[in-house]
């Protein structure tokens, strides 16, 4: 047992080793800045399934750390949570195939009602429609899953949420987001007393 999940940590690390260095990295926090931080906008990620999971947790570390966002379930937008979106915001939606149906018709209904809304796509096809479609499009390198079938969204989800970590940062450094910051939007719990006790060091 012991000698198999050394072999499993071996394949989800080298998967993250290999997700392609890429200047894609670059042009959604380029986007995002513009969106939000220098319009007023707002960040909004979207996903289906597992992926929309990971969605979700990019949406609640950009909000904490100065990024204002929010996740959207491409399901319930085509039931009015469509409603969500605003003049200056900026979609980020992940999708490991690239062309999962409910993402690819969001992309339609934000066009409808925000035409000129910038799109930014974490794939792991890098040829595929969402990708084409895509202002940025951040590829995952298209890992294989480490389920024994070879079916459940795994080694894939793992390597979509280091890749919005490295967002999260990026954006961090680029607003020099402080301590005092985090304390501001984090009262409560560990990290609340944390950042708090690191502002007044400082």
């Amino acid at each position: 047992m012991t000698d198999r999940i050394t072999e499993l940590l071996k394949f989800e690390s080298e998967a993250v080793k290999n997700i392609p260095l890429q200047t894609s990295f670059e042009e959604a926090i380029n986007i995002i800045f513009e969106q939000v931080q220098v319009k007023g906008g707002k960040l909004v990620t979207s996903g289906m399934g597992k992926a929309g999971q990971i969605a979700h947790n990019m949406a609640t570390t950009f909000s904490s750390t100065g990024t204002p966002a929010a996740f959207m379930h491409p399901s319930e937008a085509q039931h009015g949570d469509l409603g969500l979106l605003q003049k200056n915001d900026v979609l980020l939606l992940i999708s490991n195939s690239g062309k999962t149906r409910e993402i690819v018709e969001l992309i339609d209904l934000a066009r409808y009602l925000i035409p000129t809304i910038p799109i930014i796509v974490i794939t792991g096809q890098k040829d595929s429609f969402l990708a084409n479609e895509a202002n940025a499009t951040i590829w995952t390198g298209n890992p294989g899953e480490i389920c024994p079938l070879g079916l459940s969204p795994t080694t894939s989800t793992t390597v979509m949420n280091v890749i919005g970590n490295i967002l999260v940062v990026l954006m961090m450094e680029k607003i020099k987001f402080s301590s005092m910051d985090y304390a501001k939007r984090h009262h409560g719990g560990y990290l609340g007393d944390k950042s708090r006790t690191q502002a007044k060091g400082k």
